[in-house]
Order: C-alpha cells, then structure tokens, then sequence
C-alpha cells in the first residue's frame, strides 16, 4: 500500500511555447507561487522590521534554527518520492543525539568513532523499516510510526528520563558552531546535500526511479525497475540523514535529553510536503522542500520578532501542513482531470 501518489504537474517547454505572455504567466504563478510568497515575505518583514529582521544576526539565528530541520525534510523526501512515509525522522533524532554523547561520555568512545557509529546505526534502522514496509508488507506510515516509538522508547530507556550531559571535544562542537563566511557551518551542509540531491534526481537514473516507483510501482517494476532495492535504499538514505541531523543536533546543545526532537517532526514534514507543491508541483523536490522550510523559517521568525507568543510556531507548522496536503491534493486532483 502506498502512503503518497507521486507526479510532477510542471509545464514543459513545449507546452509554454505556444502560449501568449499573460496565459505563460497564469501557468508559471502556480508552479513558483511559493517562491513568489517567500520573496514577498522576507520583503514585508524587512520593511516592517528595519531594524531587527534583514540582519546578519538574524540571518544567523535562521540558519542556525533551521538547518537541522532542514536535513530532516530532505531525508524524509526521499521515501516519500518513492510514494512512501517515514516518521522515524521524529523520533530518531531523539536517541542519535542522546547516543552521539553518551557513547563519549559513558563509553569511552572518541567523537569520530561516536559520529560513524550512530551514522551506521541510523543507516540501518532504515534498512529495517524499508524490510518492514518491502518486505514485511506493513503500509509505511504504520510501520515508521511503529519503529519510531520504539527509538522513543529506547532513548527514555538508555536515558532514563535524564540529560546526559560531560565534557566533550572541541572539535565535536566545532561540526555546529563553526562559522564560515560569517554564517554557521550547518548552512553550508544543507547546501552541499542540496546540490548533490539534486543531481541525483535530475541527472542520475536513480531519481528517475524513485519518481517512477511513486507514480506507480506497479509500472515501475513492469518496466524492469527493482522497486524493492531503490525503496528500501530510499529508506536507509532517509536513516542516514536522521542520525546526521541527531549528531548535529548533539552538537548544538550539548546535552542529550529525551524530552528534545520530538518538535522536529511537524516541520520535517511540513517542508517536504510544501515542497510538493511549488518548483515541480505534483512531487515531492528538493529546492522545493528548501524554500518548504525557508518560508516556515521567515513566517515565524517575522511573527515572534512582531511579539508572537511560544505557541505561534507550532500552530503555524500545523496550519501550513494543513493547507500544503489540501493544495498537494488539489494539484493531483487537476492532474487527473487533465488526462481524461
């Protein structure tokens, strides 16, 4: 069963060639509407905000913020380009970041050796749930969801409801809190992953599969596509990012403590599923899941520097999810209307 339908709903060149200026406008606004709205935004917030929103400084605190999320809805992309669902990225991030400390500080471990080891580890509770959703038959959002407590519970266990907290090397602190140009290295991360997911789907057959196994497996694999091994390597790819956003994570604060990286989840999903909907409307992308998460970033950080209350920003990534499935909805709802 799938949890997504996949399809792309982008103009081509030839459709656009024979239409008038006004009509190739009216077809492109809802392709890059989003963009438009996060240009408009941070134009808005600027002028509103002169002395507070277009800073370095904030700039900073954006990137800073969000560069983690970010990650994680480019991982959970990835599964869901093959028309499945992973809700491990939520709850992953909870025991990697606690495991990337606590393998230093209990274990003796040093912070290379922790970093691999909680990256092979992410790595392979992806394979698991790709042989729980490939293998197992299990629909993939009841499978993650299922897999995804049980880190939950493993990090309350190995934690035992408390931080884990000891010194720690420099150098591991230096993966979050390097500055470059002026700018947290994080930023430059999610730049380097971007581009090369990029190439990936647009230039390597592999991305060409995944968007074909989520169309229709059933047609990918009559086509000769192993639908098996890309889902189950999309599912590992997506663990991958998830224990990199955990170390990153433990990095930034420090501590390890259960109680943080549940709040991921909502907006790891919101950026991938607005993501759906501009750039390549009709599937999941990866500059589209960029400005997913640049717009959640601009539109809260606007609304607390206005005064918003703690309770702005998850009331905000509920609302945006809310209205990017019904637009995602309402684009294959077209699609379809399209090809009859």
């Amino acid at each position: 069963m799938n949890s997504i339908q996949s399809d792309a709903l982008e103009p081509t060149r030839s459709e656009l060639k024979d239409l008038s200026g006004a009509q190739k406008l009216a077809r492109l606004v809802p392709v890059y509407g989003l963009v438009i709205l996060t240009v408009f935004l941070i134009l808005l917030f600027s002028v509103l905000l002169p002395n507070t929103f277009p800073t370095v400084l904030n700039l900073r605190s954006i990137i800073s913020d969000k560069a983690i999320i970010l990650i994680l809805s480019l991982g959970v992309m990835i599964p869901m380009s093959a028309g499945r669902i992973d809700l491990t990225v939520g709850y992953g991030i909870v025991l990697w970041h606690i495991l990337a400390i606590s393998l230093q500080t209990m274990y003796g471990f040093s912070w290379p050796v922790a970093v691999i080891t909680v990256l092979l580890l992410g790595a392979f509770m992806g394979m698991l749930n790709g042989l729980l959703v490939e293998v197992a038959k299990i629909d993939s959002f009841i499978a993650t969801l299922g897999t995804g407590t049980i880190l939950y519970a493993l990090a309350l266990w190995h934690s035992g409801g408390r931080q884990i907290v000891g010194a720690l090397p420099d150098n591991f602190y230096a993966l979050n809190t390097t500055m470059v140009f002026g700018l947290p290295i994080t930023g430059y991360y999610v730049i380097g992953i971007a581009f090369i997911m990029w190439f990936v789907y647009e230039y390597l057959p592999i991305g060409r599969y995944l968007y074909a196994i989520g169309a229709s497996p059933k047609a990918a694999a009559l086509n000769g596509i192993p639908v098996r091994k890309y889902v189950m390597g999309s599912f590992i790819a997506s663990g991958l990012f998830t224990a990199l956003a955990g170390v990153l994570l433990a990095a930034k604060l420090r501590i390890g403590q259960a109680s943080v990286g549940l709040e991921y989840l909502l907006p790891a999903l919101v950026g991938a599923f607005l993501g759906s909907t501009t750039i390549k409307p009709g599937r999941v992308n990866v500059w589209g899941t960029m400005i997913g998460i640049v717009i959640l970033a601009v539109g809260i950080s606007g609304i607390q520097q206005f005064g918003g209350s703690f309770w702005v920003e998850p009331m905000f990534n509920g609302v945006t999810l809310l209205i990017a499935i019904g637009i995602a909805g309402y684009a294959q709802r077209r699609k379809g209307a399209t090809r009859k």
